[in-house]
């Protein structure tokens, strides 16, 4: 295993890299094509799930099939579709739609915090030190990112703010939502579906027929790319990297995509950022560095304890 901790390290950044790539690829098809999010987020979640589920039926899943025969499960693919992967996906796009990859990126991230508090109030526990300093510093991160530092001067627009927290809400639902669903049937299959159905779900309430679509061919290549690196790609780095090096340390090293969103929004889309703005995107790295370590912590007092 220990020869497989740097591979699983490297996969685990290039999956955060793909997803700020992919999101600074959402910013270019608005600003340059005015492409509408909704329909984005629609053809990106239909194609990525039937792409996802084609893999898991080239490899035989057995879960493809398994995950529908009991009620329970069904239901409960059925909500994470919804209320987990169709909001977080829409609303990120929302958020990039009306400010820009880097920003919602970090916006959204905060929904980390949102994690916390929920597990402080199923578990019935107050938060440590780290984690109240975490969630004291996502707040502050939010803070500077919409003001720059001044309550009477909002740099973001009102939408911008909304589906920012629309999408951390959401992040924090589609984290805590597939619990056993991971577990039990993998995360292939699961988000398949997941995608699929949020898809679905989305091109009726949106009315998908009537939404203006983009189809130039720089436009198709944009859309390639959001679905083949920022999702296929994406998650397939990153389902690998959880199984080498587990998901606590999977998910703290993907988190350099707050760091690559606004790098590549920078550099390619010459998108500027004010000093504040830079403070924003490390306080909220900061945020999810101190949620992790304790849970790192734990879980290699805990295999420590299982040698002896």
């Amino acid at each position: 295993m220990k020869s497989k901790t740097l591979p699983g390290i490297a996969l685990s950044m290039a999956a955060g890299i793909c997803w700020g790539f992919s999101g600074t690829v959402g910013q270019y098809l608005f600003t340059t094509y005015n492409m509408d999010a909704g329909w984005l987020t629609i053809i990106r979640l239909i194609v990525s799930g039937i792409l996802l589920l084609l893999i898991a039926l080239l490899r035989r899943d057995r879960a493809l099939k398994t995950i529908w025969q009991t009620r329970k499960s069904a239901l409960h693919l059925v909500a994470f579709g919804i209320v987990g992967l169709m909001m977080v996906q829409y609303g990120y796009m929302q958020a990039i739609y009306y400010s820009n990859s880097g920003t919602a990126t970090a916006i959204q991230y905060s929904g980390e915090a949102l994690v916390l508090i929920y597990s402080c109030v199923v578990g019935r526990r107050l938060p440590k030190i780290a984690e109240l300093i975490g969630l004291f510093l996502a707040l502050l991160g939010i803070f500077l990112l919409a003001t720059h530092g001044d309550i009477h001067n909002m740099i973001l627009s009102t939408n911008g703010i909304l589906w920012g927290i629309i999408a951390a809400v959401a992040l924090m639902l589609y984290t805590v939502i597939p619990g056993n669903l991971v577990r039990t049937y993998g995360s292939s299959v699961v988000t398949g579906y997941g995608m699929l159905i949020g898809g679905v779900v989305l091109a009726f309430l949106l009315r998908f027929w009537n939404l203006p679509g983009v189809y130039e061919p720089g436009a198709l290549s944009g859309l390639g790319a959001v679905i083949v690196i920022g999702t296929v790609a994406g998650f397939s780095l990153y389902l690998t990297s959880i199984a080498w090096i587990g998901p606590l340390k999977a998910g703290l090293i993907a988190s350099i995509e707050t760091v690559a969103a606004p790098m590549f929004s920078r550099l390619w889309l010459k998108t500027s950022f004010a000093p504040m703005d830079y403070w924003g995107f490390a306080l909220i790295l900061v945020m999810v560095v101190l949620l992790a370590v304790p849970e790192l912590r734990a879980s290699r007092i805990s295999k420590a304890n299982n040698r002896l």
